[in-house]
């Protein structure tokens, strides 16, 4: 007698291979393509012997041409890109909140090369050009900076952590400073 388990395993694989190719599933139709209607050229008969030189173009109707003449000029499309709107500003608190949601990871270590908030020379470095410039390098991104207005984050509320750790390094710096002065 032959090996049963070698024949269940076969139609089984057998049955399993042509499962696998049918599927149960009704393809899907391709889309039907748009039919264009075009109206009809006028052209008028031309011997055989003729129709190698002679150019077909269509023949205007009067009144297309009217209606062209009445037609409205097409409007100028406005410009793709326009000035951004300003961005509504956020509280303190707002901004501490995304601090500690998403900046304080690096900026507590100072991984990536962000600055942490007690480090008076970097704030004081990044602060030359301007919070407008931290405003957008906070943003969009910059150098070792990833973009942070991304997702679900706007750029209100990015531009409220930038102003949160700018106020915490400005109390920092108070606090330098005072205990230069107290010693």
């Amino acid at each position: 007698m032959q090996h049963p388990a070698k024949k269940i395993s076969l139609v089984t694989a057998l049955i399993f291979a042509l499962s696998a190719c049918g599927g149960d599933k009704a393809p899907e139709k391709a889309p039907e393509p748009t039919k264009v209607e075009t109206a009809p050229a006028a052209t008028a008969e031309v011997p055989a012997e003729n129709k190698a030189e002679v150019t077909q173009e269509p023949i205007k109707e009067p009144a297309t041409e009217a209606k062209l003449a009445q037609a409205p000029e097409p409007v100028a499309e406005a410009p793709t890109e326009t000035a951004a709107a300003p961005v509504e500003a956020l509280s303190i608190e707002e901004g501490k909140k995304r601090y500690e949601q998403t900046c304080k990871v690096c900026h507590d270590q100072g991984l990536l090369d962000a600055p942490k908030l007690s480090d008076k020379a970097e704030w004081a470095k990044r602060l030359e050009k301007g919070v407008d410039k931290l405003h957008e390098h906070s943003a969009k991104g910059f150098n070792k900076m990833p973009a942070q207005a991304v997702g679900a984050v706007t750029e209100a509320e990015v531009y409220a952590a930038v102003d949160y750790m700018l106020e915490q390094a400005k109390q920092s710096f108070v606090l330098i400073n005072n205990k230069k002065t107290t010693s």
